[in-house]
């Protein structure tokens, strides 16, 4: 059991970091009580990137594997604080939970991480081989991995822990995630005298109904290659007695492990083809969407949504490692996949990174009203923590 000192320094630490509001690209705030903390408690340097992603390290005295803990420090928004029992960004405990936008995702991971390496740190004296990292990373929400690509160029990381939900079990694969754009382009007119134009809308939905023939691929661990409809929007819009000249349709395409960014549009590129052959008047793009957002650094990250899948095996040794370490430590955790997209995207999916994940709270928790942590599960996730960096750093 976590001794009471330190148990108290996560919860502080948590609550402290709700107290802030942090959307995506307003994590400032966040990043200074980190660094704050960071430079008080043992880490040999801080450094903050031009996205305002926050990099912890602490040196071992001895050569080992580097170790990256990975904790986004954005939020989804409140969209109606008068909805909540607690106020969102006031970091009530009630009944042994704290109340608040963040606290499972994931500003109690990234509590339980900052105390976690401090602490093992400070108890061996830094005395164990290898070095450890923590990272705050930004805009999270909207760009999975995309923030992280700049933190794997500083790091080089050998291990990857992202802090994610998962109830302290261990993650060891996820579906990644794609923004599909089909577009569709017609010919403008008058709405009065239709057969003048080409309406891009009737063409768009002539498209989406071949669409959903496409089988799915099947992974047997992650399961389905999902692609679903999400939005249609024509142009210009509203009409305005004008047949629409343009129509775009969003897909959510869930990625599974080995796709690429050509073979996921190669079916539905097939089946455009076949229609732009059968129907001269019909004309169609794919493509993958491209985000654009301002960071709180005033610099801009831009990403194509495009987010792999990854997924390791129980038994392979780092995996092995990890959970031995844990069952010694009293944990006795399941070993399964996050079913959301993750960072793990660019550590694992991009960059081959051996990577795991494991976050205090319940996945479901996350992005609803009235969200919580247990407080047992916060001080708990710092034990596991430390395990975990029993575990890898020999």
């Amino acid at each position: 059991m976590l001794e009471k000192e330190k148990a108290d320094e996560v919860i502080e630490l948590c609550r402290s970091l709700i107290k802030y509001q942090s959307y995506s690209g307003q994590e400032n705030a966040v990043a200074e009580i980190l660094d704050g903390y960071m430079k008080k408690n043992g880490f040999d340097d801080v450094r903050i990137d031009k996205y305002g992603n926050i990099i912890g390290h602490i040196k071992g005295k001895r050569k080992g594997p580097k170790i990256l803990f990975d904790g986004h420090m954005d939020t989804v928004p409140v969209q109606d604080e008068k909805e909540w029992k607690y106020p969102p960004f006031a970091a009530e405990i009630h009944d042994d939970k704290i109340y608040g936008r963040g606290t499972s995702d994931m500003k109690g991971a990234l509590a339980a991480m900052a105390v976690a390496v401090s602490s093992f740190a400070e108890n061996l004296g830094k005395d164990f081989a290898g070095d450890v990292y923590l990272a705050g990373v930004v805009y999270e929400e909207c760009f999975e991995g995309v923030a992280a690509r700049e933190i794997s160029k500083v790091v080089s990381p050998d291990y990857v822990i992202i802090g994610e939900a998962s109830n302290l079990n261990l993650k060891i694969g996820q579906r990644g995630r794609a923004e599909v754009l089909l577009e569709s382009f017609g010919k403008p007119c008058h709405s009065a005298n239709p057969e003048k134009g080409i309406n891009a809308v009737y063409k768009i939905c002539q498209a989406i109904e071949k669409i959903k023939n496409i089988k799915p691929l099947h992974h047997e661990i992650l399961g389905d290659g999902i692609l679903e409809l999400t939005d249609i929007k024509s142009s210009p819009y509203p009409g305005a007695s004008v047949v629409p000249a343009y129509c775009r349709a969003t897909y959510d395409r869930r990625l599974l492990t080995g796709e690429t960014k050509e073979s996921v549009l190669k079916p539905i590129q097939d089946v455009l083809d076949e229609i732009m052959q059968n129907d001269e008047a019909a004309s169609y793009k794919v493509s993958y969407a491209v985000g654009q957002e301002k960071c709180y650094t005033d610099n801009i990250i831009e990403g194509e949504r495009f987010f792999p899948g990854w997924l390791y095996k129980k038994d392979d040794d780092f995996v092995e490692n990890i959970i031995d370490e844990l069952n010694n430590a009293g944990f006795l955790p399941e070993i399964t996949q996050y079913n959301f997209c993750t960072n793990g995207s660019h550590y694992a999916g991009e960059a081959g990174i051996k990577t795991v994940g494991m976050g205090p709270s319940k996945e479901n928790i996350a992005h609803t009203v009235n969200e919580y942590i247990e407080i047992e599960q916060l001080t708990k996730a710092v034990e596991c923590y430390q395990a975990v960096m029993k575990a890898l750093l020999k």
